[in-house]
């Protein structure tokens, strides 16, 4: 049987309840929002995408750019290291959609969508407690580790990730 169709579309207002429905089923691979701050955060974005199959929410993905009113730890530490970059801050995609290319859509769109203007991609996976897919996925479309660091008042700690995006 052939994948279904995967759609990929701007981010619209009406998406807030079923982004934060999977951001906190996601949990500990990505950290607890609430409403205000999904549409905050989906504000700040220079990239925020949401995926569809067969016309379904399967998944979303947010990628904010330098110098954004953000207090994230990881997202301070590419901050002081980096002066032109894109961090992709979250992306989940739905457990009744995984492993039908979503992820690796997310991506290729982002690399299509920032290399002309972006020399990095930055993002970060955890490594305590192990995210083993996500290590390997991220592995696989060539990211480098540049850095690690403790999150959460040291309940977790993240590998930092840089992938290279290529200039056209």
């Amino acid at each position: 049987m052939p994948n279904p169709a995967v759609t990929l579309r701007p981010f619209e207002s009406h998406d807030g309840p079923a982004v934060l429905a999977l951001n906190n089923a996601s949990v500990p691979e990505l950290n607890e929002l609430d409403a205000p701050e999904v549409a905050r955060l989906a504000g700040l974005a220079v990239s925020a995408l949401v995926a569809e199959v067969d016309g379904v929410f399967a998944g979303f993905c947010w990628v904010l750019g330098p110098e954004q009113p953000y207090d994230s730890l990881n997202y301070r530490w590419f901050s002081s290291r980096y002066d032109a970059f894109v961090y992709l801050d979250r992306i989940a995609v739905h457990p009744d959609f995984r492993r039908h290319g979503i992820g690796r859509a997310f991506y290729a769109e982002l690399v299509h969508e920032f290399a002309p203007s972006c020399p990095v991609l930055l993002c970060e996976v955890n490594v305590r407690p192990m995210n083993e897919a996500s290590v390997r996925f991220h592995q696989s479309l060539g990211f480098c580790e540049v850095g690690r660091q403790d999150t959460d008042g040291g309940h977790k700690t993240v590998s930092l990730l840089a992938l290279e995006l290529p200039p056209r």
